[in-house]
């Protein structure tokens, strides 16, 4: 199974656009793999049974049908009921689809196995620089959260300076006592 747009070399963001994250690895499917390395898929997979000792469960697996089934609800495939593919594809990681350009040794896979490995090494760097942004924003959340506290408690102490004060519970300021009237009024009184 050929197809006709076949990918060329100078876009390795198309090929990008084909990895896929399944069980925790990068990914290409074996027919997209076919198609970079111009040959039927069933040459390709032929070519993976004859050397099994080469591709080990890292390199290549086979997917699960619920894994193939979250994979075509992602990508547009064609069903088995229209002459569409009636086995379950393998999956290759970075390592399988260079294992895979060796064995098959033709000029087309061995040119393309090189776009291959700067397309996952270009979408590792990405990971990598969305996880160090991750962690960036996550020190933000952090800091943010602590800076909030602080404005709270800012907000807090100017509404308590707002609010009207309380009546004291004694009067500020000069009282006369009862035992303090008598004196005075003595000394008042004494006057010439």
């Amino acid at each position: 199974m050929t197809r006709k747009n076949v990918l060329v070399p100078s876009t390795v963001p198309r090929i990008e656009n084909r990895i896929f994250l399944v069980r925790g690895q990068k990914v290409l499917l074996d027919d997209d793999l076919a198609v970079l390395y111009a040959v039927k898929v069933k040459a390709l997979n032929q070519a993976v049974k004859r050397n099994k000792r080469r591709f080990p469960s890292d390199f290549v697996f086979r997917l699960t049908a619920k894994e193939n089934r979250n994979l075509k609800s992602q990508i547009v495939t064609t069903s088995s009921s229209h002459g569409g593919r009636r086995t379950l594809p393998y999956a290759f990681t970075e390592h399988g689809a260079i294992m895979a350009a060796s064995i098959l040794n033709s000029p087309r896979a061995i040119e393309m196995s090189v776009f291959v490995v700067r397309a996952f090494v270009r979408l590792r760097d990405t990971l990598a620089s969305h996880k160090a942004l991750a962690a960036k924003f996550a020190e933000l959340e952090r800091r943010l959260e602590t800076h909030d506290k602080t404005i709270g408690e800012i907000i807090d102490a100017i509404r308590a300076l707002m609010m009207p004060p309380e009546k004291p519970s004694r009067r500020i300021g000069f009282s006369l006592n009862a035992v303090s009237k008598p004196k005075m009024l003595a000394a008042v009184s004494s006057r010439p």
